[in-house]
């Protein structure tokens, strides 16, 4: 029987990178992964890498740019006739990226001598100071021992139990990355980042999109007055049909799907040729075993754990979207770091004040830290500071320039305590949010940085200094 120091079970982004740094620590590491891509074969990188953020980030490239071809060229005097796209093209282009990134992995494993073993992971039991965890793949069964034991088994779609997933007419997540053709009408219940990231796509190729959403307010995470400049954009110049507030009744699948709903006291029913089902992630426990050796769940089937990731078991650990906090790739990768620094001995630290958040649409909504409505629910006195991307040079000479950066900061030690930004490149501003928090910085010691001419960054200078009622172009 193998032995190993750790064994990760979940090759997404908590799990490789937990694997590769406890290997890094001079730890015996195996990686366990029954993740299979659209060829049948083994591939590491988890829903992240195969069917989440990577590929819907290239296919939001490919369909901007065939926006920007159709649409905004004609503004920079270039002119295009007969424009057009190959759908198959841009899904093969997208799993090349994939198989690129998956294979990559593998290779990372190989440096750092991480044993992978492909299979579904189960928590066998306790024997002595060892854990047994048994990797089944297909009936081949192996039994592996592991001193510690790191669970990321990530989440996967939440089922709508009257639209059952077939991933050829109602869709999730992995569906809406693989269609063969543009629907003329796509609809898609959930207004989460899935269903604006998806729905985005879609529409800028020629679909009409629908996204129905249970919630009375539009991205009720983010700061309001960036969710509302959000809504604005997105209806009126992305062209999608957002409706809040809406209640699914029936939903009747043939060739095509008929949808039944409520909003505002009336009912509606709309046909779409393809139904894309986005109403959020569970946490991903099935077949782990946890009820039979002992492991806590919580009500909604989160593994319990404490503020280092440590389960109620000995040398049990869990990391990523299987555990409470926020759903983010990133956030499981630090999680997964920490919890091999703390098997070595190490004592890594981890600030969930500033993990931050991006939906990649057109324009980027970006936000690190509170909301304008988190303050204001806990009596935090605080100021402000806006600034627009309509006056800055970089943003117009890119022919993106609507949006804005908003910092908020406390009324009175002026310490940022948020950052939120809409408009381009939001997902790579925002990081300069995340730096100035985390080193517990002030609106005006970002307000006395000296940032690059022209540039995007001179909107989050202008905020800032916005913040101490300064601002210069505003």
């Amino acid at each position: 029987m193998s032995q190993f120091d750790v064994v990760v079970i979940g090759a997404g982004p908590g799990g490789y990178v937990a694997a590769i740094r406890a290997a890094q620590l001079g730890l015996k590491t195996a990686c366990v992964d029954a993740f299979k891509g659209k060829d049948g074969k083994p591939a590491l990188g988890g829903t992240c890498l195969n069917v989440g953020c990577i590929p819907s980030k290239a296919l939001l490239q490919s369909s901007e740019h065939f926006h920007a071809l159709s649409h905004d060229f004609a503004d920079h005097g270039i002119s295009v006739k007969g424009a057009s796209f190959d759908t198959a093209k841009m899904i093969e282009r997208k799993d090349g990226i994939v198989s690129k990134l998956t294979g990559g992995i593998g290779m990372l494993f190989k440096k750092n001598k991480v044993t992978s073993l492909h299979g579904l992971g189960r928590l066998a039991g306790r024997e002595g100071e060892k854990w047994r965890i048994e990797v089944a793949d297909g009936d081949k069964v192996e039994t592996i021992e592991a001193s510690h034991v790191i669970v990321a088994t990530g989440s996967r779609p939440r089922q709508l139990p009257q639209a059952p997933v077939d991933n050829v007419t109602v869709l999730d997540n992995e569906g809406a990355l693989n269609l063969s053709a543009v629907p003329k009408r796509l609809g898609v219940i959930g207004a989460g980042v899935i269903g604006l990231e998806m729905g985005s796509v879609w529409k800028r190729l020629g679909a009409e999109v629908t996204i129905l959403e249970a919630a009375p307010v539009f991205l009720a995470a983010a700061d309001q007055q960036i969710a509302k400049e959000a809504f604005k954009t997105l209806t009126k110049d992305t062209g999608l049909d957002i409706r809040m507030g809406v209640k699914i009744g029936d939903v009747k699948v043939g060739k095509t799907v008929s949808v039944a709903f409520e909003a505002d006291g009336k009912a509606e029913s709309l046909t779409f040729d393809k139904l894309i089902v986005s109403i959020g992630r569970v946490p991903n426990t099935d077949g782990l075993n946890a009820a039979g050796v002992g492991l806590q769940t919580d009500e909604r089937g989160f593994i319990v754990v404490d503020e280092h990731c440590h389960t109620n078991l000995p040398n049990v650990w869990a990391v990523g979207d299987v555990v409470r906090g926020p759903m983010l790739a990133h956030k499981a990768s630090e999680e997964g770091v920490a919890v091999a620094e703390r098997i070595a001995g190490q004592k890594p630290h981890i600030d969930f004040n500033t993990i931050p958040w991006v939906i990649y649409t057109s324009p980027e909504i970006a936000w690190v830290g509170k909301t304008e409505e988190q303050l204001k629910a806990e009596g935090v006195e605080y100021k402000k500071g806006s600034s627009g991307f309509m006056a800055n040079g970089r943003a117009l000479g890119l022919g993106q320039a609507k949006g804005s950066v908003k910092i908020l900061a406390d009324a009175k030690t002026d310490r940022i305590l948020g950052m939120h930004v809409i408009g381009p490149m939001a997902s790579e501003l925002v990081t300069e949010g995340v730096v100035a928090m985390e080193f517990k910085a002030s609106s005006e010691d970002i307000g006395r940085i000296v940032h690059a001419h022209p540039s995007l960054s001179e909107v989050v200078h202008e905020a800032a200094l916005a913040a101490d009622k300064r601002a210069l172009h505003g």
